[in-house]
């Protein structure tokens, strides 16, 4: 990449960056920058011409970015809110905003939240955009390091210790988290399965087929932690990466699944489903939301924040206090 000189550097070029990145698509990027998409190109032209790289790539329907653009942006757009906060402490008017926010969640946090949260986005901020992006990662850190997303929500497990752990070491952790709500999880089956309607034994659990749902493609959860605990264990058979999938496939088949006890009421398959508790302990599910310390003070962010809390309790999850190292 080439060293530009930066006495004579066009800071509006990063504007038009960050925003292509963040959309990954030149029209919506003009649009939210009140700009042309010729407007938009040409920024683009220009910024590669300074940096000597490409920068984003047409793909399908939108633009791919280059290694580069992507080790860039996050510094980008580090700088860009800094200058935001400096020069509009604690402005935001999200009903004025036409800024676009980025949430990555499992398709069983989004069935339940995102109904409440477009409720309150469409009556509070109705021109502010909102991306979903599905959840692959019990580790999203790198995807708020990144910028690819401003809130990770999810079950977090060894990234919530972690930082708690660096807290009671005095240490300032580069995340951030809240405890959105508290679940657990119940063994789900088709209605007319042999093992509806009964309580479940170890034994008969672990000699049944099962559907995992793994967001990595491993054949190997939390469920099978505590088994293994007991040197014990279960035979799954085939793994999927959506909630919604694996309660279809159960309703159709023998096999077994657990899923998110809130989750079922909003899949519209609960008259083909039964549930039963699982045969063994295993540790409580907290869903939590998760951001980078940099948008800790950020208005818009915090707005963000407080509306997921607020969809959260609206529909009908447990929320907690905030626990944000």
């Amino acid at each position: 990449m080439i060293s530009p000189n930066f006495r004579t550097f066009d800071l509006n070029l990063l504007r038009v960056f960050d925003e292509v990145m963040a959309e990954r698509n030149l029209t919506r990027a003009a649009h939210n920058l009140a700009m042309t998409q010729p407007a938009v190109s040409n920024a683009l032209r220009r910024l590669r011409e300074l940096l000597g790289d490409e920068l984003v790539r047409r793909a399908g329907f939108g633009v791919e970015p280059t290694p580069t653009a992507l080790a860039l942006w996050p510094a980008v757009r580090e700088a860009l809110n800094l200058l935001r906060g400096a020069l509009a402490p604690g402005a935001f008017d999200p009903a004025a905003a036409t800024s676009t926010f980025q949430l990555a969640m499992a398709d069983a946090t989004s069935a339940k939240l995102i109904p409440s949260l477009i409720d309150i986005f469409e009556r509070e901020a109705p021109g502010v955009n909102l991306r979903v992006l599905p959840l692959t990662t019990r580790d999203p850190r790198e995807l708020l390091e990144s910028g690819a997303v401003d809130l990770a929500i999810g079950h977090f497990p060894a990234v919530i210790a972690e930082l708690g752990a660096r807290q009671q070491q005095d240490e300032l952790p580069r995340f951030a988290f809240e405890r959105l709500y508290d679940g657990d999880y119940v063994v789900v089956m088709r209605r007319g399965h042999p093992l509806a309607g009964q309580p479940l034994s170890l034994d008969t659990y672990c000699a049944a087929r099962h559907l995992l749902v793994s967001f990595s493609g491993r054949p190997f959860g939390f469920v099978d932690e505590a088994l293994a605990a007991r040197s014990r264990q279960r035979r799954v058979v085939i793994t999927v990466n959506q909630f919604f999938t694996a309660g279809r496939v159960v309703a159709t088949t023998d096999l077994l699944t657990v899923l998110p006890r809130h989750f079922l009421s909003a899949t519209g398959m609960e008259d083909e489903l039964a549930i039963s508790e699982l045969p063994l302990a295993v540790p409580e599910v907290h869903v939590d939301t998760l951001w980078h310390r940099q948008r800790q003070h950020d208005a818009a962010h915090r707005w963000l924040r407080e509306a997921v809390s607020r969809s959260a309790a609206r529909s009908g999850l447990q929320s907690t206090d905030t626990i944000a190292p």
